[in-house]
């Protein structure tokens, strides 16, 4: 078995870097890592529970934080939960609801394209009694509001339904998606996983009439290690977590003080020039869309096109070569993206989102992520369209899947 450090001296160090896995996690900016060094043994090292000078500096972190979070949603003081990753918010939104709820309604409603930190939490419920009902999406990724409306009954707890697509980019219509639930029962909960829409279009809880909300750090060019759920006030939730309390009810456990200031600053960044950096990822990610479509035969595009879709995310299914090939071929040209779904990357299974929108088998096996950032330049898409042509075209010659010329891959994909 080769070592992770032996392969990485045989990888080598690649003349020009390109990073476009940001759904993974990602490079965090200078500003970012300069704002979190003092919490770790100049300031702010306390606990920010304990009354005492370190632990108060390390308390106005997190109560400044907070405040920031508040004015980018519109929510009021109160209504946050501080945990260490969007993963964990979303298993509190899942099942603290169950467990705060009165278990005459069993029912969970989701959709087939969710985050599997709500699929499994939700799945886990089912042991215990609940019933998980997974709402199908169209072609583009998209929530049907009449099926939705279909399966809403008296059993109804909960509905979950991403706000922003991680895979696709798929950008459904959350207040037509709420008001159709909270019409038809206004005591059923409405969660949105919003990690993949927060910092790239504007959010407004009040305005949407979501009950629970999640956002996380690193997907804004933050830290690890911090995530937030937002819960709507009068929304009972259960702690799914026990132990120590220290600033909240709902989370045990110690803050990670240097990791929320650096989110404090991550913030602070993404929304200054908010709409122009937005502007620019949508440029961006035209200019690659378009490339590759253009330039790269037996390709497909998953998810929709314009402002349906999130200004970051390009999905392409490269027809007859791996995807996981794809992510090594294009490392070693110093360009780094992500083969299916991000957290289930090494595993050699396709990813359920593009199963979901009626992609084959190898078609969603050789889907290939890459997101845009407003720190990328013209210059690096510029360079990401000259290598993933002839990267695609050696990976084809060499396939097992079709030895076929690129004319070839053309004609069967029109066929």
């Amino acid at each position: 078995m080769v070592k992770v450090s032996e392969f990485l001296k045989q990888h080598g160090k690649p003349s020009r870097e390109v990073y476009l896995d940001h759904e993974n996690s990602g490079w965090v900016p200078p500003e970012v890592v300069e704002a979190m060094l003092p919490y770790f043994n100049q300031k702010g090292y306390g606990h920010p529970s304990i009354t005492n000078l370190p632990g108060w500096e390390a308390y106005e972190v997190v109560e400044s934080t907070l405040e920031k979070v508040n004015k980018t949603i519109n929510a009021r003081d109160g209504e946050l939960v501080i945990t260490h990753s969007g993963t964990e918010a979303n298993n509190l939104a899942i099942i603290g609801a169950a467990l705060a709820s009165s278990k005459e309604r069993k029912k969970i409603i989701t959709s087939a394209i969710e985050h599997v930190s709500i699929l499994f939490p939700a799945r886990s419920l089912e042991e215990h009694g609940y019933r998980v009902v997974t709402i199908p999406v169209d072609k583009e990724g998209f929530v049907d509001p009449d099926m939705l409306s279909m399966l809403i009954d008296h059993e109804t707890l909960m509905v979950s339904i991403q706000m922003v697509n991680h895979e696709i980019g798929t950008i459904q219509n959350m207040k037509t998606l709420v008001e159709t639930v909270k019409d038809k029962n206004d005591r059923i909960i409405f969660h949105t996983d919003a990690v993949d829409a927060y910092g790239r279009m504007k959010i407004d809880v009040e305005g949407l009439g979501v009950d629970l909300m999640t956002l996380s750090s690193h997907k804004i060019h933050g830290p690890r290690g911090v995530g937030v759920l937002y819960v709507k006030e009068g929304v009972k939730l259960k702690p799914v977590m026990h132990g120590a309390l220290s600033t909240q009810k709902m989370w045990p456990g110690v803050e990670n003080i240097p990791a929320i200031a650096g989110f404090n600053k991550a913030i602070d960044l993404t929304f200054t020039n908010f709409e122009d950096n937005v502007e620019k990822m949508k440029t961006l990610r035209d200019m690659l869309m378009k490339g590759i479509l253009n330039n790269v035969p037996g390709v497909l595009l998953n998810g929709p096109r314009g402002d349906k879709r999130a200004p970051d995310n390009v999905n392409i299914s490269f027809l007859f070569v791996e995807g996981e090939s794809i992510t090594v071929e294009l490392s070693l040209r110093g360009i780094y993206v992500s083969s299916g779904s991000a957290c289930t990357s090494r595993v050699l299974e396709p990813s359920h989102v593009i199963l979901a929108i009626g992609r084959k088998y190898e078609e969603a096996h050789g889907s290939i992520l890459f997101k845009v950032s407003r720190y990328h330049t013209k210059e690096d898409i510029e360079y990401v369209l000259n290598q993933v042509p002839p990267a695609i075209e050696r990976l084809r010659i060499m396939s097992p899947l079709a030895r076929q010329s690129s004319e070839t891959v053309k004609k069967a994909v029109e066929a």
